[in-house]
């Protein structure tokens, strides 16, 4: 069973006028990150609070056919932690069909310069009003990292919070320009994920490579409107802090990758070649790569129809 949430009806002229400007992609090449027009109406933005209360409730469409080893998957027994659930596209229709909108994939073409968009990932996250809350705190990372095995290096990122999003509820924080920086200190390690990871490792990283770089660690709150979103470069290091408010942070992190992108291997000091989440749930090519093309798990948002206008 496979979702059919995307759609290749050409923008409305209202939905053009929404892409990034010229000025827009120039801006985004130099600092790694962009804060979009209103690409949700309210109802939409409301919409994915209901459908991710009900995905909390329990209900899923369909199951992953295995679980990776290190799947992200809060369940109730887990507690009043930060949640993290990757592949709710997958997993649940209703929150598919709002996140998988065309004019996302659009907006994603043009930053990244690409004719054609697929879902990645997306990582359903709800942020509780705990200030002292350890879990709360994301540190300092860029997603590539992570993302060895993916031969691509302009996939980006979709951080699209459910409300108006501020410092005070723990957005998603950038460092400015940080994509551009050549790096230093890397080893095995990084290819973890963050929750894996000691914070202040990662701390101390990033304070080298913008020494060796010869730059400054700027921070950008990214302060984003409801129905707005920020998109970030797969290499721009970025991370948040507690939520101080009194209400949860809800967003989707909707990973994105160019139609360029495929499964390289990637192997590691030790000899072993990384494996990442999606190379035990996706079909293979066949010389026996995963496939990351696969329909099922990496739905076409944005195929080129001229979004230079």
């Amino acid at each position: 069973m496979s979702f059919p949430v995307t759609s290749q009806a050409p923008l409305t002229e209202q939905e053009r006028s929404l892409l990034p400007t010229d000025a827009d992609v120039e801006f985004y090449a130099e600092h790694g990150w962009y804060l979009s027009q209103k690409l949700l109406t309210d109802d939409e933005a409301d919409g994915l609070v209901a459908a991710s209360d009900r995905y909390y409730a329990g209900e899923r469409d369909r199951r992953l056919p295995a679980r990776p080893a290190t799947l992200a998957y809060w369940e109730p027994s887990h507690g009043n932690v930060q949640r993290h659930n990757d592949y709710v596209h997958y997993e649940h229709e209703g929150l598919a069909r709002l996140l998988c909108k065309p004019l996302i994939g659009a907006v994603a073409a043009r930053l990244a310069r690409a004719d054609e968009i697929r879902v990645f990932q997306s990582t359903l996250i709800y942020k509780p009003p705990a200030a002292s809350e350890p879990s709360n705190i994301v540190p300092w990372h860029f997603d590539k990292h992570y993302w060895s095995s993916s031969a691509s290096d302009t996939m980006l990122t979709a951080f699209i919070p459910f409300h108006d999003c501020g410092e005070d509820m723990g957005t998603i924080t950038m460092i400015d320009g940080s994509h551009r920086w050549r790096e230093v200190g890397r080893d095995d390690s990084v290819t973890q994920h963050f929750a894996q990871r000691s914070a202040t490792d990662m701390e101390r990283l990033l304070e080298e490579n913008a020494a060796y770089n010869n730059s400054v660690v700027v921070k950008v709150p990214m302060v984003i409107p409801k129905g707005h979103m920020s998109f970030h470069h797969c290499r721009i290091y970025h991370g948040s802090g507690p939520n101080r408010s009194t209400r949860p942070r809800r967003a989707v992190s909707f990973h994105l990758q160019d139609g360029g992108n495929a499964y390289r291997p990637f192997v590691l000091s030790t000899g072993e070649v990384l494996a990442y989440n999606h190379d035990t749930l996706v079909r293979r090519l066949p010389d026996g790569r995963p496939d990351y093309a696969d329909p099922d798990f990496f739905p076409v948002l944005w195929r080129n129809q001229d979004t230079s206008a």
